[in-house]
C-alpha cells in the first residue's frame, strides 16, 4: 500500500510540471531514438553488403584477368595489341589440380557493341558453360531456359540476356525468341535472367560490373565466332586486347575448405603469372567474414556514439532532480515530521526519475522505429529528385531494419541512467533535516 502511494505521489508530482518533465526526458528520448536509427541503419546496410557479396556463392574462388599497370599505359598507342589474363592453360590446370572442386567455371569476354535496331550498348557478353547458373546462384525467368550442354556441343547461336539488357533491347516485346546482334554475330535469345540484387553495392564492387547487363553465350560459340581479340574503340583510339578467359569460377566443396582452396588457386596460377600481376583472386566467403566483422565494430561505435545522448540525458535528469529538492525542501521537512523515514524519501524521488526515464524511453522507441521506416521511405524519394540526382552513389541503398535488442538495450539503459543519475539527488533529499527544511520558505 505504501509502494503504491508512494509512485502515485511521485506521478503526480511529474504531472503539475508536465512540460519541465518533458523537457528533463527530452535527451532520453532522443538518445533512446538515436540508439534505434542508428543501428537500424548499421544493420540494413550490413544485411545488404552481406547479401550481396553471399550472392557471389560463399564457396566461390574467383579468377579474375586484370589489366596490367604496362599494358595500361601503352594506351598512349594509336593501336596496339596488349595479351594479358587468364589462358585456356590455366583453367586445364585448375581443373586438373583441383579435383575435389565441385565446379572449374571459365567466362570469355567477347564483341564490342551489342545492338538491335537503333540501340546499342557497349558489350558485356560472355561465353561461359552451363554450370554458371548454379555456381553464381544465376535464376531464369520463367519461360526461359539457361545454357545446355547440347548448346555448347553444337556452338549454337543463342544467348541468355541479364533482365536490364533485355529490357533495353526488346522494351515492348517479350525478348524471348528473338535476334540480336553482338557486332556482327547474330544470335538468338533463350533466357532472360531474373533481376541480379548485384548492380551496387559490396557484391556489384566484387564482380565488377552490374550482372543485370550481361548477356551468356555459349563458350565454344564464343571462341569459334569472335577469337580471342577484343577491339575496343574510345576517344578515337582503338585497342585490342587479346584475353582468352576473362574470369573462371572456381567453386570448394564447402566454406570450410574455401580458405584451402583458394591457397592452391593462387599458388597454380603463379605458375604462369608470376606476382599474379594480370589476374585477380576474389574470395567471397573471406570477404564475407571480414563484412560481418567491420559491420560488428561499425555498429559497437554507432551504438557508443549514440549512448551519449542518454549520457547528457541523464545528466540533465540529475540536474532538474536536485533543483526539485531545493524547491521542494519544505515537503521534505513536513514529510519527515509526520514520520517518513530516509527510505521513504528516497523511493519517492527514485519514482519520480524512473518515470522520466521510462517515460522518455518510451517516447524515444516511437521516435526511433517511426524515424527508422520514415528513412527508409523517404531517401529513396529524395534520390529521385533532379536537384539531388548523382548526389548519392549509383549503388546507394538505405534498408534500415529495426532490431529488437536495440530496443530492448536502448529502453534498459534509458531506465539504468535514470535511476543512476536519480540516486544522489534522492540521497540528498532525505539527508536534510526535518527542522531545517520546515524553516525553509
Amino acid at each position: 500500500m505504501f509502494i503504491l502511494e508512494t509512485i502515485r505521489l511521485g506521478l503526480g508530482n511529474l504531472r503539475r510540471h508536465a512540460l519541465r518533465s518533458v523537457l528533463t526526458c527530452l535527451g532520453v528520448i532522443l538518445g533512446v531514438a538515436a540508439v534505434i536509427v542508428v543501428v537500424a541503419i548499421g544493420e540494413g546496410n550490413k544485411q545488404s553488403a552481406l547479401r550481396d557479396i553471399a550472392a557471389l556463392g560463399a564457396t566461390n574462388i574467383i579468377v579474375r584477368s586484370s589489366k596490367p599497370p604496362d599494358a595500361a599505359s601503352s594506351a598512349q598507342a594509336r593501336t596496339f595489341l596488349s595479351r594479358y589474363g587468364i589462358t585456356y592453360e590455366d583453367a586445364r590446370r585448375l581443373e586438373a589440380a583441383l579435383p575435389d572442386a565441385m565446379a572449374v567455371v571459365p567466362l570469355k569476354a567477347v564483341g564490342s557493341e551489342i545492338s538491335r535496331g537503333a540501340f546499342r550498348t557497349n558489350s558485356q557478353c560472355f561465353g561461359t558453360m552451363p554450370a554458371l547458373a548454379s555456381v553464381a546462384n544465376l535464376r531464369v525467368a520463367t519461360g526461359g531456359r539457361y545454357l545446355s550442354d547440347h548448346d555448347i556441343e553444337s556452338r549454337a547461336s543463342v544467348a541468355v540476356l541479364g533482365a536490364e539488357t533485355a529490357r533495353q533491347l526488346f522494351p515492348a516485346r517479350d525478348a524471348l525468341g528473338q535476334d540480336f546482334r553482338v557486332d556482327q554475330q547474330v544470335l538468338r535469345v533463350i533466357g532472360v535472367l531474373e533481376e541480379q540484387g548485384l548492380a551496387g553495392g559490396a557484391g556489384g564492387a566484387l564482380v565488377g560490373r552490374d550482372l543485370n547487363r550481361d548477356v551468356h553465350m555459349p563458350v565454344t560459340t564464343a571462341e569459334r565466332q569472335f577469337g580471342d581479340v577484343i577491339q575496343r574503340r574510345t576517344s578515337g583510339t582503338s585497342t585490342n586486347e587479346e584475353i582468352q578467359l576473362s574470369e573462371v569460377y572456381v567453386t570448394a566443396p564447402s566454406t570450410a575448405a574455401v580458405s584451402q582452396v583458394a591457397h592452391r588457386v593462387e599458388r597454380l596460377m603463379e605458375v604462369g603469372h608470376p606476382g599474379l600481376e594480370d589476374v585477380q583472386i576474389v574470395v567471397p566467403w573471406e570477404l564475407l567474414e571480414n563484412a560481418r566483422r567491420a559491420m560488428l565494430v561499425w555498429n559497437v561505435m554507432l551504438v557508443a556514439i549514440a549512448a551519449i545522448s542518454l549520457l547528457v540525458g541523464g545528466i540533465g535528469i540529475m540536474n532538474i532532480m536536485l533543483a526539485s529538492v531545493t524547491e521542494r525542501t519544505r515537503e521534505i521537512g513536513i514529510r519527515r515530521a509526520l514520520g517518513a523515514t530516509r527510505k521513504h524519501i528516497i523511493l519517492q524521488f527514485l519514482v519520480e526519475t524512473g518515470s522520466l526515464s521510462a517515460v522518455g524511453g518510451l517516447m524515444g522507441i516511437l521516435l526511433g522505429v517511426g524515424a527508422s521506416l520514415g528513412v527508409g521511405v523517404i531517401v529513396p524519394m529524395i534520390q529521385k529528385w533532379p536537384m539531388f540526382k548523382g548526389a548519392f552513389g549509383g549503388g546507394f541503398t538505405l534498408e534500415p531494419i529495426i532490431t529488437t535488442w536495440s530496443i530492448v538495450v536502448s529502453f534498459a539503459v534509458a531506465a539504468a541512467v535514470g535511476l543512476i543519475f536519480g540516486m544522489y539527488p534522492a540521497i540528498v533529499a532525505s539527508r536534510k533535516d526535518p527542522v531545517v527544511a520546515l524553516r525553509h520558505d
